[in-house]
């Protein structure tokens, strides 16, 4: 599902105390199989500590999102780096999902994203469009609307992308849902289940 790109780490980080956070939870998570996708503390309801997961086939059901609390909840406990009382919420990235690798960007090629970057790049920092291709060092965006005399492509490094994040299109739930359905097919196979004659796996996660 997922293209293999060398030093496949996040490209896309936090700072402040969601970076303290991320160090934090991101060891936990790889220890239990899963990939560290976002860490953001919101004042929403109080404080709110969103964790964003998911599998390495890029999968995260429900069972997954409780399992991921449990693990992470008692090194913040110990590690206590938010001063106030906070609401641990775990989640999967979503079909609209956030872009943080650089196999994030290989796997969703030819999709609509939305990108900043923290430094100009063709004269922007804001760019919306088709992800084209994909390479060790960056990516190449097929611009949605291009400016007057803007060229229609633009190439734009890692290293300079500080938010990206796709667009939900009835392409992408599509492509995102078979993605879903091969993945779970294939834990499936590699736990030795079978599918029932007959039926469809479920949609359900």
């Amino acid at each position: 599902m997922t293209a293999t790109i060398e030093g496949d780490d996040r490209i896309i980080r936090e700072s402040g105390i969601d970076a303290r956070i991320a160090l934090i939870v991101e060891p936990v998570l790889t220890a239990i199989g899963y990939r560290l996708v976002r860490v953001r503390l919101t004042g929403q309801n109080g404080l709110t500590l969103q964790i964003m997961a998911e599998r390495p086939d890029g999968t995260m059901t429900v069972e997954d999102c409780e399992t991921v609390s449990r693990a992470v909840s008692p090194a913040l406990d110990v590690e206590d780096p938010v001063e106030k009382a906070y609401h641990l919420e775990v989640s999967s990235p979503g079909i609209d999902r956030p872009l943080v690798r650089k196999s994030d960007f290989a796997t969703w090629q030819g999709h609509l994203m939305k990108m900043e970057t923290s430094v100009m790049v063709a004269d922007r920092k804001r760019f919306r469009g088709r992800i084209a291709s994909v390479d060790e060092t960056g990516v190449t965006v097929d611009r949605d609307a291009p400016g007057y005399g803007e060229e229609p492509s633009v190439r734009v490094p890692f290293e300079a992308i500080s938010d990206a994040r796709l667009i939900l299109t009835d392409d992408l739930i599509r492509d995102a849902l078979s993605k879903d359905n091969q993945a779970k097919k294939q834990a499936r196979k590699k736990r030795g289940e079978t599918e029932p004659d007959g039926e469809e796996p479920s949609e359900d996660n």
